[in-house]
């Protein structure tokens, strides 16, 4: 682990460039990503998220050599997941998969029966499963945490943001999520919204965006036993003071709950990172 990136942020932002609200084309995407595992920051990004309907339009993209971890999305029937690991090039890392097992309001539980197969045709994969912060939601954590007391690679997902305001759980429910995932030992990943370090309203939208050094803040004092009174309060705050001060305090400690998100920017997470001196690096923001 780089001096510049502390372990704290290793792997923190997964490389969506090609999803929205990025949306970059793959060719554009894999250039930028050789770049930023080259950068400095290299310790701070984990893998190129590709659909999987997309993965059979990257070896031509690749020389000869190289070698590129990515993760996979499930845009494709969970049973299609199976086969991922014999259609993939070699050059190719499969380190995660990620697919949703449910719409709102759907019972999680059968998808995530579905999926809870796949981590053995995976290799060393990691398996996320996201699940809708609705009905059922409780159920299928318990599910989880069973299939990975048997030795399975999965773990949970949630979205945090969208396109409407219902996609955005309120600090209250995310913490209630995170306690719930701490109680059960249970890692979770996230996705959507986090754009930036702090809890904030969207200049465009109007909708209140959680921060992920809130998250990560309220992750580390979840584990130390917090209700979710107090989970939650760390993720309203907007003082970024106290929110660095837990994070700083913390930097040469790994992520016990929170693995992560995925980000259609990279450098956005950074500069912020930089800005509030979480980060010290050759990155001018």
């Amino acid at each position: 682990m780089s001096t510049q990136v502390p372990r704290l942020f290793g792997g923190l932002v997964d490389d969506a460039a090609v999803f929205p609200p990025g949306s970059a084309a793959l060719p554009d995407a894999v250039a930028a990503h050789r770049g930023h595992r080259t950068a400095w920051y290299a310790d701070l990004v984990g893998p190129l998220l590709l659909p999987a309907s997309a993965l059979a339009d990257l070896p031509a993209l690749l020389d000869a050599e190289e070698q590129i971890e990515v993760g996979v999305i499930g845009d494709v029937p969970i049973p299609s997941l199976y086969s991922l690991r014999d259609r993939v090039d070699p050059r190719i890392r499969i380190r995660q998969v990620e697919a949703a097992v449910a719409k709102r309001g759907e019972d999680p539980l059968p998808g995530l029966a579905a999926l809870a197969g796949l981590p053995a045709h995976l290799d060393d994969a990691d398996v996320y499963a996201e699940i809708p912060l609705t009905w059922g939601l409780l159920g299928a954590l318990d599910r989880l945490a069973g299939e990975r007391a048997a030795g399975k690679r999965i773990a949970a997902k949630f979205r945090t943001g969208g396109l409407a305001a219902e996609l955005f759980p309120t600090p209250v429910e995310l913490a209630a999520v995170i306690g719930a995932c701490r109680d059960r030992d249970l890692p979770f990943k996230l996705t959507a919204g986090l754009h930036h370090a702090i809890r904030h309203i969207d200049p465009e939208t109007g909708f209140t965006h959680h921060g992920f050094v809130n998250i990560l803040a309220g992750a580390a004092v979840a584990q130390d036993g917090a209700e979710v009174a107090e989970v939650a309060e760390v993720l309203a705050a907007t003082d970024p003071l106290p929110l660095v001060e837990t994070a700083r305090s913390r930097r040469e400690q790994g992520r016990p709950l929170w693995t992560g998100f995925g980000s259609c920017s990279v450098l956005e997470p950074l500069t912020d990172l930089v800005r509030l001196g979480l980060v010290n690096g050759g990155y001018q923001p």
